[in-house]
C-alpha cells in the first residue's frame, strides 16, 4: 500500500504555484484596504484626506481590475487542488483537510482578523465530493447556476422584499452594543485600540458581521461553482497540457479579457456610485465580469508562461504560492501590526492610493522570504502543520 505522502516538489506545476501567488498579490490589494480601516470611513472623512482625488481614481480601478478577480483565481485553484488530492488519495483525506482548514479558519476569524475566507472555503470543500459522480457537462451547468444563483437571491430581496441576511445584521449589531461599538467608533476602535482585549472585542462583533456579509453576499453557492470548474480543470490536467490549448487559450484571452474589463468598468461605476440601477443589476454586473475577466487573467497569465517558462518572474510568483496559507494569514498579522493600535496604529490616517503601495511593498517582501524560506525547507511553515496534519506522518521540514 503507497503510504500517504504530499506532493513533492518535482511533482509540482510552476505555473499553478506562479498563479497562486499572483492571486496572492490580489488579495492583498483587495484586503489592504480593510486592514488599513479606510473602508470602514464615511465617504466625507475619505474625501477630506489629502489624496481624496487619487483615491477616488484607485477606487474606482481597484473594483474595476482586482475587486472578485482574484479570489476567483484562488477558488479556481482550490478547486484544482481537489483533484489532485483525488487522483492520489481517497475522498477521505480531503474531508480530513478541509476540517483542519475549518478550525485554521475559525482561529483566524476570531483572534486575529474578521475578514477571514478560509472558514468559507472548507466549509465549501466539504460541499464538493457531494458532485462527484456527476458528468462534466452537468457539473459545468451546475457550476453556472452556483456562479449565477446570487443573482437571483438579489432579485427576491429587491423586488419581493425577502432580507436574507436581516437576522445576521441584527446579531451582529447586537454584539457590537454589547461590546460598546456603535456606527460612531466603529472605523477607529481598532486603531484606538491598545490591548488585545480591546482588539478581541472588536473580532467577537466581527464574527457576526461576517456571517451576515457572507448571507448577504451569498458567497457560499459562488465559491462552490468556481471550485466545480476548477476540479474539472484538474480532473482533465489542463494545466499540464497548455500546449494543447495555445490556440484555445489565446481565444479565451482576448475575448474574456474584452467582454470583462468592459462589465467590469461597468460594475466599478455601480459600485462606486451607489448601486444606481439597482441591488439585482449590480449583482448581475459583478457576476458577468468578475469571472469572465479572472479566466482573461489566467489565459494571459498561461500564454506569457508558454512564451518564456524560465523567465524568473514566475519563479518569485511561484515562491509565495508555495506558501499561500502561511503568506496569506502573515498579510493579516502584518496588517495588524501596521495599521491597530496594538501595532503602529497607522489606521485611518494614510489614503487608499499609499494603502496600495503598501500593500505591493508587503508582497514584495513576501516574495523575499518566501523565496529565502524554500531554499532552506520543504514547505512553508503552515503548510508543513497543516500537511502533518492532514496525512497523519511526520514529515521533515528540512533538509530539502
Amino acid at each position: 500500500m503507497t503510504p500517504l505522502r504530499p506532493t513533492t516538489a518535482k511533482e509540482r506545476h510552476v505555473v499553478l504555484d506562479a498563479l497562486r501567488g499572483l492571486a496572492l498579490l490580489g488579495i492583498a490589494l483587495a484586503n489592504f484596504p480593510e486592514f488599513a480601516l479606510w473602508t470602514f470611513l464615511s465617504a466625507d472623512e475619505q474625501s477630506a484626506m489629502p489624496t481624496a482625488g487619487v483615491d477616488r481614481i484607485v477606487r474606482f480601478l481597484q473594483y474595476m481590475l482586482v475587486d472578485g478577480k482574484f479570489y476567483t483565481i484562488f477558488s479556481l485553484l482550490f478547486g484544482v487542488g481537489f483533484a489532485l488530492i483525488l487522483s492520489r488519495h481517497h475522498v477521505s483525506l480531503f474531508v480530513r483537510r478541509m476540517a483542519i482548514l475549518i478550525v485554521i479558519g475559525a482561529c483566524h476569524l476570531m483572534f486575529i482578523w474578521s475578514g477571514d475566507i478560509l472558514l468559507l472555503y472548507a466549509i465549501g470543500g466539504l460541499l464538493l465530493p457531494l458532485f462527484l459522480r456527476l458528468k462534466d457537462k452537468l457539473l459545468l451547468m451546475l457550476a453556472a447556476c452556483l456562479i449565477l444563483i446570487p443573482v437571483g437571491l438579489d432579485a427576491l430581496t429587491e423586488y419581493v422584499g425577502i432580507d436574507f441576511a436581516g437576522p445576521f445584521y441584527n446579531l451582529w449589531w447586537t454584539e457590537a452594543s454589547r461590546q460598546g461599538i456603535t456606527e460612531e467608533n466603529f472605523a477607529t476602535w481598532l486603531r484606538d485600540a491598545d490591548s488585545y482585549p480591546q482588539m478581541f472585542a472588536f473580532l467577537l462583533q466581527g464574527a457576526y458581521e461576517r456571517m451576515w456579509e457572507f448571507v448577504s453576499g451569498h458567497r457560499l453557492p459562488k465559491v462552490v461553482g468556481l471550485f466545480i470548474i476548477g476540479y474539472l480543470i484538474g480532473k482533465h490536467r489542463l494545466y499540464a497540457r497548455l500546449d494543447e490549448y495555445h490556440s484555445w487559450l489565446r481565444r479565451l484571452c482576448r475575448y474574456a479579457l474584452a467582454w470583462g474589463l468592459l462589465a467590469s468598468a461597468l460594475y466599478a461605476w455601480s459600485a462606486t456610485e451607489g448601486h444606481p440601477w439597482g441591488l439585482t443589476v449590480h449583482s448581475l454586473l459583478y457576476a458577468v465580469s468578475v469571472v469572465p475577466l479572472a479566466f482573461g487573467y489566467i489565459a494571459l497569465f498561461c500564454l506569457l508562461f508558454m512564451r518564456c517558462p524560465t523567465n524568473r518572474s514566475f519563479t518569485w510568483l511561484a515562491a509565495p504560492g508555495r506558501m499561500a496559507l502561511s503568506n496569506y494569514l502573515s498579510q493579516s498579522l502584518i496588517g495588524v501590526l501596521l495599521f491597530y493600535g496594538l501595532g503602529f496604529g497607522l489606521g485611518c490616517s494614510i489614503g487608499l492610493v499609499y494603502i496600495e503601495l503598501t500593500a505591493l511593498t508587503v508582497f514584495a517582501v513576501q516574495i523575499v522570504v518566501s523565496g529565502w524560506w524554500l531554499q532552506w525547507f520543504r514547505f512553508g511553515p503552515l503548510e508543513w502543520i497543516w500537511r502533518m496534519l492532514t496525512y497523519g506522518n511526520y514529515f521533515k521540514l528540512y533538509p530539502k
